[in-house]
């Protein structure tokens, strides 16, 4: 048996998945796309989502996610990531499972450290679909990919703290159903770096917020958005605070290890399709007299292709198994390199498949063009490349420094 063997239930809700995808999903890409169009308004909340969502959920496809069984089927990492691949696969599958970013790390932080108030009021919600969540970590100012540079100034005053600062790239914060952020600032400049940061809970409504715009990103307003958010003396309970005042920073690398392996099967699932337009497009194109696929150079693409996604896929398996057998921490070198490594190899994937599309390929008569930009921003995302792979070449020099000490 593989290592990397899934479950018998894991492979039912895998079946499951496929068809649900084949029957509904699929065929619901042009109906969202004619009902955005039609509406005018970029953060419209199309009626085909709704009820894409009621038929998953009627199917048992719904907070696949979530590892505690108490709020979904309580599947490990490694029993989650093909579902997570498959559901990547359509811009629509994550929302219509109720799998989506950020709500999904988001209800994972709920869930870890918020209080009963907190899971009455927003968990729930969030479980049932009914209510969307935002992230509000990023700041304009400050490189952002250190996140002991946050700024955004949390002062305590009696029973209630005080919020001052600017965000950006909330993510979901323009969703039609957004009532809720997670935000992260500095509440001691004084403590130790790692200390500095609290995490509060924070309605969108709450006076002294501003939802200033949506930033586009690479020309495409996202129906979600991503929000430049301004707080002006915005007063949050300190019952709002997460796990306890000084613990933002490690609430938010508890919540971004999840999340990175989570964006990396859904990229996985993105250069599947991505290679399997190319693919379709390459026979049935004709140049010169022959088909497209008869060139030797796409022979090569798709050989690559398929050699590069098995390589990311048992990577990212690699990663997930690591994560459930021995801990997010200990598995942070190979989440951090799948990170870097599964937006690279599918926007080369996607960047292919646009080449083999010709002029159609950058526009939105095909999924490609705005699949290249998700994934080039996914690059950023969750931290940078560059951040992951100081990450992991630290992590490789340790072993020799600790080689040179015994030695000595």
């Amino acid at each position: 048996m593989s290592l990397f063997a899934t479950s018998e239930r894991a492979e039912k809700y895998r079946a499951d998945l496929l068809e649900f995808m084949d029957s509904h999903i699929y065929p619901a890409e042009a109906v969202y796309a004619r009902q955005m169009a039609e509406s005018g308004d970029p953060h419209f909340q199309p009626p085909v989502m709704e009820e894409l969502k009621a038929e998953a959920r009627n199917r048992g496809l719904w907070n696949l996610f979530h590892p505690h069984p108490e709020w979904g089927p309580g599947l490990s990492n490694l029993e989650y990531a093909p579902l997570a691949e498959i559901m990547g696969r359509s811009p629509l599958a994550s929302e219509a499972c109720n799998c989506n970013a950020p709500d999904t790390g988001n209800m994972e932080v709920l869930t870890l450290f918020g209080t009963d108030e907190h899971k009455k009021k927003y968990l729930e919600p969030l479980l049932d679909g009914t209510m969307a969540s935002a992230f509000a970590m990023t700041e304009p100012d400050v490189a952002s990919s250190d996140a002991t540079n946050i700024e955004m100034s949390m002062v305590r005053d009696g029973d209630d703290y005080v919020l001052n600062g600017r965000k950006w790239f909330a993510s979901n914060a323009l969703h039609k159903n957004c009532r809720v952020m997670i935000v992260m600032g500095k509440t001691d400049p004084t403590a130790p770096v790692h200390r500095q940061q609290s995490m509060m809970v924070v309605p969108i409504d709450a006076p002294g917020v501003t939802v200033v715009r949506n930033l586009p990103v690479f020309g495409y307003h996202d129906r979600e958005g991503h929000a430049e958010i301004l707080f002006e003396d915005v007063r949050v309970p300190s019952t709002d605070v997460l796990k306890g005042e000084g613990e933002g920073f490690a609430i938010s690398q508890a919540r971004l290890g999840p999340g990175r392996i989570h964006h990396c099967m859904r990229a996985i699932g993105v250069a599947e399709r991505a290679l399997e337009l190319l693919c379709k497009r390459a026979q049935s194109r004709i140049t010169f007299g022959r088909p497209i696929s008869d060139n030797a150079n796409i022979q090569d693409w798709i050989a690559e292709a398929r050699i590069e996604i098995e390589m990311i896929r048992l990577l990212t398996l690699k990663a997930a198994y690591l994560m459930d057998t021995v801990g997010n921490k200990e598995a942070r070198t190979e989440i951090a390199a799948i990170k870097v490594a599964a937006p690279n190899i599918a926007l080369k994937i996607v960047d292919r498949a646009i080449q083999v599309h010709g002029g159609g390929g950058v526009t939105d008569d095909f999924p490609l063009a705005m699949a290249w930009a998700h994934l080039r921003t996914l690059r950023l995302a969750d931290g940078p490349d560059e951040v992951h792979k100081r990450a992991i070449a630290r992590q490789e020099l340790r072993k020799y420094r600790e080689q040179k000490a015994t030695v000595s």
